[in-house]
């Protein structure tokens, strides 16, 4: 049985590897550049082998979180005996924390060991001389650690430290090439746009303080994420709605729901290890997190529930129609991440946490593989954009295969780990439409079901719309072939290396591949794979087993080798020439391109005309009017009053010897008069 210490040590492994790398390392980093990258690794690989021992000792628990008790941090109002209020820290560990701690421990050491080729290849450091090799390491280490901290903490204000400590990082991550101005500018995106979700959370968390009353009357604490999921049915529907639309609102901006999407797909401007670490396992998967974590609340709150559902299908088809007609690879793929996290949201919302959960564990084994394959295919032709590709499978056989099973995953072709979970999806989906016919989550349920049949259709259609450009037909030149005047700085002296990827990305990348092969079937399949039981998932998470509906899959199946059929004939075989397609095809691609006018609607419409303007003229008419108007108004009262006051200053004796005795006269006879 793991012990509290061990527990803290998942967190705080990979903290004070970031710590060493910066304090230590950085300083020596022309000599000691590669000690950054062995620190990083084993902090975190030291982080993966306890996170496999917590998930080993909550095993047996049923489901139940491994009573470690919180610690005071510090109480408001006096003596916690009398009333007072204390917030306390701690961990939670239950199979939720341990099976994200697991996930993201293992991504990041695969990641992170990718990331010896990568960052060598793309910082150019064969001489040890490239000073940011160990920020690098150091950066990706701190927002390990953070997002550990997320999904182990005891409540909710510790978690909201995390939470925004991973926005931190993610901007740092995301502008991690500082020089180039479109890094700097997705960084701050979504370091901006990711805020606006979290004054939601802040809000939940001021509800709730607001109303903790009703925790305190039950000896409980309005903080303590296990005490609000066990008081959650006995709340007030005021309270349980908006703190459960509050956090919420947090989860669509960390998860990038519509509508603050538009962040993810330029934060691909960071490292490709940095992109498949964000979309796999940490940042964007924070929100599915927070939603599984607090579910007693939210289903305390049927509409709300509703809500959840509604927002993650309408994201999975809103994200997958864009990723139809994108060219770069990497925006390729987080419009698939924001996708793919309208499926669990759609889970969550129909109320199968288990079932989001599933999927965010395949998802993070094939979504991490497909970012990693495309960013061997960068470090061999230098560019990201599909349209100089093609052919590629030539010289780089193991990346194709790889692509090819994860880009299948992805799909959701039976038998491989994206099956299982994307069909439990549309199972829960369409359960919960037939237990509750015509009621408004049976409604929701048959909608979202629709929803995400669509989106399978058009997730198989993009995902070989990108193998075949990228990998098939005849090699368009790579970065030799890119215009000067679309090509980086740094960019302007590339060259093609036609080869396959070094060991150091392709083991990684072949152990996601297995992952993304068989962790489907083994977690939770219907039939018993040797020691590992039927629904062992389910089992571990204490949840009903799902049933596999026959005709569902089938009817899922059929949209996704329908997709793939399409894909083929238009881009592999050219049986369709998009170019004669009739106008309101070339119109409705250019709203896909344009990404539904949303960054035009946001940037131009709301912050430059709207905010900016608006608020520039309310400040000029305050500067103008209420400003300078005070100023002039006592100018004016400062004049006129010392004109007044000269007048009295007539240097005549006798005038001032009556004033005088004038005041005294009154003086006496108000005395007089009061006594």
């Amino acid at each position: 049985m793991i012990n509290e210490a061990a527990v803290w040590a998942i967190v705080g492994l990979p903290l004070l590897g970031g710590f060493l790398i910066i304090a230590v390392l950085r300083p020596w980093t022309r000599s000691l550049w590669q000690a950054s990258a062995s620190v990083g690794i084993v902090a975190i690989g030291g982080a993966f082998a306890l996170s496999l021992w917590a998930l080993n000792s909550v095993r047996g628990h049923h489901g139940e979180s491994i009573g470690f008790s919180p610690h005071s941090w510090f109480t408001v109002g006096g003596d916690v005996t009398q009333g007072a209020f204390e917030l306390t820290i701690g961990v939670l560990l239950d199979p939720l924390s341990a099976m994200m701690a697991v996930v993201i421990t293992g991504v990041s050491l695969l990641v992170q060991v990718y990331s010896l080729g990568y960052m060598r290849k793309a910082a150019n450091a064969e001489d040890g001389a490239f000073v940011d090799y160990p920020r690098y390491f150091a950066y990706m280490s701190f927002f390990t650690a953070a997002m550990l901290g997320l999904v182990l903490a005891y409540n909710l204000i510790q978690a909201f430290l995390f939470w925004e400590l991973v926005g931190l990082f993610s901007y740092l991550l995301i502008g991690f090439w500082f020089h180039r101005p479109a890094a700097a500018a997705a960084a701050k995106k979504a370091f901006i746009v990711t805020r606006i979700g979290d004054f939601g959370f802040m809000l939940a968390l001021m509800w709730l303080f607001s109303h903790r009353g009703e925790f305190l009357v039950r000896g409980q604490n309005p903080f303590e994420i296990p005490d609000i999921n066990s008081a959650a049915p006995l709340l007030s529907a005021s309270l349980v709605t908006w703190a459960a639309l509050g956090l919420f609102a947090g989860a669509v901006g960390k998860s990038a729901q519509f509508p603050l999407n538009t962040w993810l797909p330029d934060a691909m401007e960071g490292p490709t290890p940095v992109s498949s670490l964000i979309h796999a396992a940490t940042m964007v998967a924070a929100g599915v997190f927070l939603v599984a974590r607090m579910f007693p609340l939210f289903e305390a709150s049927s509409w709300v529930l509703n809500v959840v559902a509604l927002t993650g299908g309408v994201t999975a088809v809103i994200a997958a129609t864009m990723a139809l007609v994108t060219n770069d690879i990497k925006r390729v793929l987080a419009f698939s991440t924001v996708s793919q996290l309208g499926y669990m949201f759609i889970a969550l919302g129909v109320g199968a946490p288990g079932v989001a959960l599933f999927h965010l564990l395949n998802h993070a084994f094939f979504k991490c593989l497909l970012f990693l394959s495309a960013g061997s295919v960068h470090h061999s032709v230098q560019t990201f954009d599909m349209r100089y590709m093609g052919g590629l499978r030539a010289w780089m056989p193991v990346t194709y295969g790889l692509t090819v099973i994860a880009g299948l995953s992805l799909a959701g072709v039976f038998p491989l780990a994206g099956f299982w979970s994307k069909d439990e999806v549309l199972a829960a989906a369409w359960s919960i439409s037939q237990l509750t016919p015509g009621t408004g989550a049976g409604v929701v349920g048959q909608a979202t079901f629709w929803l995400a049949l669509v989106a399978a259709g058009m997730t198989a259609f993009y995902v070989f719309r990108l193998i075949i450009l990228t990998f098939h037909g005849e090699f368009r030149g790579g970065i030799e072939a890119v215009p000067m005047a679309d090509r980086a700085a740094d960019e302007a002296h590339s060259h093609v290396h036609k080869g396959e990827s070094p060991l150091s990305m392709l083991v990684p990348m072949s152990v996601l591949g297995l992952m993304a092969i068989g962790s489907g079937a083994v977690l939770n399949s219907v039939i018993e794979l040797g020691p590992v039981p039927a629904h062992w998932f389910s089992h571990f998470f204490n949840e009903p087993s799902p049933e596999l509906v026959v005709w569902i899959a089938g009817l899922s199946m059929t949209l996704v080798l329908g997709g793939i059929t399409l894909a083929v004939a238009i881009y592999g075989m050219k049986w369709f020439d998009l170019a004669r397609m009739p106008k309101q095809w070339h119109m409705l691609n250019r709203v896909l391109d344009q990404r539904y006018y949303m960054d035009y609607f946001y940037e131009t419409l709301v912050v430059r005309r709207a905010l900016f303007k608006g608020v520039f003229l309310a400040s000029d008419w305050i500067d103008r009017k209420v400003v300078d108007g005070t100023v002039d108004l006592v100018g004016w009262a400062g004049r006129n009053t010392g004109k007044f006051v000269g007048q009295l200053q007539s240097g005549q004796v006798q005038a001032y010897g009556i004033a005088v005795s004038v005041g005294v006269i009154t003086l006496l006879w108000t005395y007089l008069v009061r006594s």
